[in-house]
């Protein structure tokens, strides 16, 4: 009875069959390519140090997964309407498994980084065709309770990444991390081979626009590898290179703020763009990208300062510094049902979201409270305390980002929210570890002022209380920055007030 009273979606991904099981199988690649982003992160001085490379250099590991993720993803919907949703999702899901057995195979940076490209550019096309899918598989007032299952893909993953990756690295080897990704590819690419319909739609659409002799936006392209690849590279080696005081540094700013100044033009005008940036002119979908942005800011920067300052401030080792991530990301388990519910019609979305925000504020303010001295529960509940409001956050936004567009644009309106929330990331970590650096500075001048040869050095010798004002200066700093990250949080949630809510009762033909 369930199947005939389902409403009749021409773009579903689920054919006959319950969406329910694809959206569960569509799931697990997105998993995995998420979680990958961050399990590598603890292993990064292991895998330097079998590779032979200086702490510097290991950071291009992660660096070239970034970029090449980067220029993918604002592409991706246009390679889903040529190549064909599923077959571009399957080819994804083979070319990021298969690079990623290779990279645990690696025995020199240089390969390593060229799997680490393949396995970006894999990873990069996931995301947006799994969300388009569940866009077209589900109805809107459906639609809330269809992210809450795929929001635990994207909020838990980054959160038990460093946990498995710690352990991987602690009590088997680096080249885990990796070789973890081969048997959940194979299932991804069993499963999705077996139960997801290519619908006769979007077979109709791709037949349309190949017969058309539409013309490759060959500039378009160029404008994107250029624009976002380059911008990649300034936020993730700004630090490491000095800055703008780097000629490097310099010159990628200056091309990728020209390429993508370039890119917004042409392809506004281009009648078949590559990326699709006309959709910005819908309210809900401009604002739902703008969210999804600092989402990527708020949750990477925090998942990557964390570690950081247990590891660092602490002395954890990998496993512990993961653990303070993942138990708080297991709540979020539990809330995503409950924020699917709430998102469905019963409570507007805008409402969710600026009540999220506020508490994500609150909840990082509160972390400014801390002492070098914080136990391991203290962190654990801070953390606790951000991932709450998450769900609230990712599932409204998700829903409502595709009201008011036309149903021929999932895939591209995908590609763009994933966009924003990769971009959202790496801008969050650049910035929150430039703050970190600029308040450590900060407070290590004005603790050493205090500090003279006729101080007061209760037994100290000079050399140790250098070591105690630096260690007094970073712990500072870190509580400033997620100061100016809870700030931030409140002082942009009245916006999310500009949003509309899905019409009730609205048409379902065209998803």
């Amino acid at each position: 009875m369930a199947e005939t009273t389902r409403p009749y979606l021409p773009r579903s991904a689920a054919g006959s069959r319950s969406p329910w099981l694809i959206a569960v199988i569509v799931s697990i690649a997105t998993f995995m390519e998420v979680l990958d982003t961050t399990i590598a992160n603890v292993s990064l001085r292991h895998i330097a140090g079998t590779l032979g490379a200086s702490q510097d250099e290991s950071t291009w590991i992660i660096t070239s997964y970034l970029v090449s993720n980067a220029i993918v993803l604002p592409i991706s919907g246009w390679l889903a309407n040529v190549l064909g949703r599923k077959r571009f999702y399957m080819i994804c899901v083979g070319l990021f498994t298969v690079a990623s057995v290779a990279c645990g195979f690696a025995t020199s940076l240089g390969f390593m980084l060229t799997m680490r490209v393949l396995q970006g550019l894999g990873g990069g096309g996931l995301a947006p065709a799994e969300q388009s899918m569940f866009a077209d598989t589900f109805p809107p007032d459906m639609r809330a309770k269809a992210f809450a299952l795929y929001g635990l893909t994207v909020l838990v993953a980054p959160a038990v990444g460093p946990v498995i990756g710690g352990w991987l690295t602690d009590n088997l080897s680096w080249h885990w991390v990796f070789f973890i990704n081969l048997p959940v590819g194979l299932l991804s690419l069993t499963l999705t081979w077996l139960f997801v319909t290519e619908p006769q739609a979007l077979k109709d659409d791709r037949a349309k626009l190949l017969s058309s002799g539409f013309s490759v936006d060959y500039i378009g392209f160029a404008l994107v590898a250029i624009g976002f690849g380059s911008l990649q590279v300034v936020m993730d080696r700004f630090l490491q290179d000095d800055g703008f005081s780097s000629g490097f540094v310099i010159s990628l700013a200056v091309v990728a703020g020209c390429s993508l100044a370039v890119l917004a033009v042409w392809e506004w005008e281009h009648p078949t763009p590559m990326v699709d940036i006309r959709l910005l002119g819908a309210r809900n979908f401009a604002i739902s990208a703008a969210v999804m942005f600092l989402i990527g800011f708020m949750l990477m920067s925090t998942t990557q300062l964390l570690p950081q300052f247990t590891q660092t401030l602490l002395g954890y080792d990998a496993t512990t510094a993961g653990l303070t991530l993942g138990i708080g990301g297991m709540i979020t388990i539990f809330l995503m049902p409950v924020a699917g519910i709430l998102s469905s019609g019963k409570v507007p979305a805008r409402y969710l979201l600026a009540v999220a925000l506020i508490a994500t504020g609150f909840a990082l303010i509160h972390v400014s409270g801390f002492t070098g001295t914080v136990g391991f529960w203290d962190v654990a509940w801070a953390r606790l305390y951000q991932v709450m409001p998450l769900p609230f956050l990712f599932i409204p936004i998700s829903a409502v980002s595709y009201v008011g567009l036309p149903p021929n644009k999932s895939n591209e309106a995908s590609a763009i929210t994933n966009l924003m929330r990769n971009l959202g990331g790496s801008v969050g970590v650049a910035t929150a570890t430039l703050w970190l650096q600029w308040r450590t500075q900060f407070h290590h001048a004005r603790l050493a002022e205090h500090v003279t040869p006729y101080s007061d050095m209760h037994g100290q010798s000079l050399a140790q209380i250098g070591r105690s004002v630096e260690t007094q200066a970073t712990v500072m700093s870190y509580l400033d920055v997620f100061w100016m990250l809870g700030i931030l949080a409140l002082l942009i949630w009245p916006f999310t007030l500009l949003l509309k809510s899905a019409p009730k009762g609205a048409a379902v033909q065209g998803h």
